[in-house]
């Protein structure tokens, strides 16, 4: 201020005394002349849920390129197996072993990122990135365990469906008269994670690593089937189902006239009916052309692999197909549970001696549990708890909705047990999955509690790479498998119609 001339304040305070100046009103918020309240540091606006991943124990000391162990699954007695009886002075027969050697080879998952050197300076104050890099890489490794401890594939292909069978009915739909032609693809639980209408059904993809180095990665599709026809006259609407697929949690329908079939509808039972114009600008089913189902070099089987591959002796029920591509839904058994749960808790028991210690679901199967057994041909479930408060009665307060949070086991030594529900974030509509996460006591002898563990060679661990540019590129990586001892002590439920 010691340059500015007298004259000039002079004029400054006549314009500030006066605010119909123009100086007055130059300098208001629309200048951008003011400070930013800008929050550090930057908030993680994404859900990082990883049920699986968190329950499975991690066994750490893995060597070689796979963890292997010898399996006992039966005493064959001598004579008749279950009688022991033996005359008097003479010697049993000799019992014999049902045994197998099993192995699950450890495979490397990863995930990586850069951050260049400016990036890394002009956050200064407001995060940590370089710290906050890991973090992030941490957690998308940790969604991605989860997926592949829930339904990674190495061992079970998907054949293409058979032709699906087709039928047209009704009189009100505004699906155009013409005769159409439906191809069907089947979809593992990677598939159908990996698969939209808007991007169509996901086949091979070729990766390029940040070392430039390349890989291909099947995303979990089966290859289509072949096209069946069907006439559909104005008002009909077009209903197609197809042979359940061990394995498939979803299936993909293309449907268009012969030669121009295109994605219309993702359903995660093995049914689908189409009734309005179909979706223009939608993947072509020519896209499909292989099968794209397992990862057999790279990937380890999850627990819904390892319960849908029939050599486990894992129970699984695929519900059939209802009328009308309408599905089959889960039924009420009029007390207070559901048919299809029990069923299932009543075969491992009798099979196996053993009960789901955890129910995970969908939340569609929630909602539709719970509508069984919360149903008018329940027996009175709500119960009023009134206190008494100073010779007053407090008025009752009622909580609107509610939820199946066990499901009671009838089936066990000790009277039954209580099995948490739980809602897995991943799982699709449709399919629910039983999971005996440790062995009961009588399994205990043979030093294996756990039915599953994740088994490291090298747990999570970060690599800075050396610099070739002005920019740190930094990799998470965990090399693992997922030993699964006891398939037998899995549980799947698929195909479940919504309602």
């Amino acid at each position: 201020m010691y340059n500015v001339t007298k004259e000039t304040l002079d004029q400054f305070k006549q314009a500030l005394a006066n605010p119909s100046q123009d100086l007055a009103k130059s300098i208001n918020l629309a200048t951008g002349l003011i400070a930013i309240d800008l929050q550090a540091p930057a908030k993680n606006l994404y859900p990082t849920i990883t049920p699986l991943r968190n329950a499975i124990p991690r066994v750490g000391g893995g060597t070689g390129t796979a963890t292997q162990w010898r399996q006992v699954s039966a005493l064959i007695g001598s004579g008749y197996d279950a009688m022991g009886w033996v005359p008097e002075g003479q010697r049993s027969g000799r019992m014999s072993y049902t045994a197998a050697s099993k192995a699950a080879p450890y495979v490397t998952l990863g995930e990586e990122d850069q951050l260049s050197f400016e990036a890394e300076a002009a956050a200064q104050g407001f995060e940590d990135l370089n710290a906050t890099m890991s973090l992030r890489l941490l957690q998308k490794l940790m969604r991605k365990e989860e997926s592949a401890l829930l339904g990674g594939n190495a061992s079970l292909a998907l054949v293409a469906p058979a032709p699906p069978t087709l039928s047209a009915s009704g009189s009100s739909a505004t699906l155009p008269a013409a005769t159409y032609s439906v191809m069907a693809v089947a979809l593992t639980f990677e598939g159908w994670r990996n698969s939209t209408l808007a991007g169509g059904v996901a086949t091979r993809q070729t990766v390029t690593g940040a070392d430039g180095g390349t890989y291909a990665l099947n995303s979990g599709s089966s290859n289509k089937s072949s096209a069946a026809t069907q006439a559909v006259t104005l008002g009909q609407a077009l209903f197609a189902s197809v042979t359940p697929l061990p394995g498939a949690v979803a299936y993909a329908w293309y449907v268009g006239t012969v030669g121009s079939e295109s994605l219309q509808a993702i359903t995660t039972i093995n049914s689908a009916a189409f009734s309005a114009p179909l979706a223009g600008s939608r993947q072509a089913a020519t896209a499909i052309s292989q099968d794209s189902s397992a990862n057999p070099a790279l990937a380890f089987d999850g627990l819904l692999t390892a319960a849908f591959n029939p050599v486990n002796g894992a129970y699984v029920s695929t519900l059939a197909t209802g009328t009308a591509g309408t599905g089959t839904v889960l039924t009420a058994s009029g007390r207070g549970s559901v048919n299809e749960i029990d069923v299932m808790l009543q075969s491992m028991w009798d099979n196996f001696r053993l009960s789901p210690t955890v129910l995970y679901v969908n939340s569609q199967e929630l909602k539709n549990i719970t509508n069984k057994v919360l149903s008018n041909a329940s027996a009175p479930l709500l119960r009023y708890n009134v206190q008494a408060s100073g010779g007053a009665v407090d008025p009752y307060a009622i909580v609107a909705g509610g939820t199946v949070e066990f499901y009671f086991n009838p089936f066990s030594v000790d009277g039954g047990t209580k099995i948490p529900v739980k809602v897995h974030p991943d799982l699709p509509p449709g399919t629910l999955i039983g999971y005996c996460e440790q062995l009961p006591a009588a399994y205990q002898s043979n030093e294996v509690p756990n039915v599953a563990e994740v088994k490291t060679r090298r747990d999570y661990y970060r690599v800075d790479w050396p610099l070739r540019t002005r920019q740190r590129e930094v990799g998470v990586y965990a090399e693992e498998t997922l030993a699964i001892y006891a398939p037998f002590a899995l549980g799947v439920i698929s195909n479940i119609a919504n309602g």
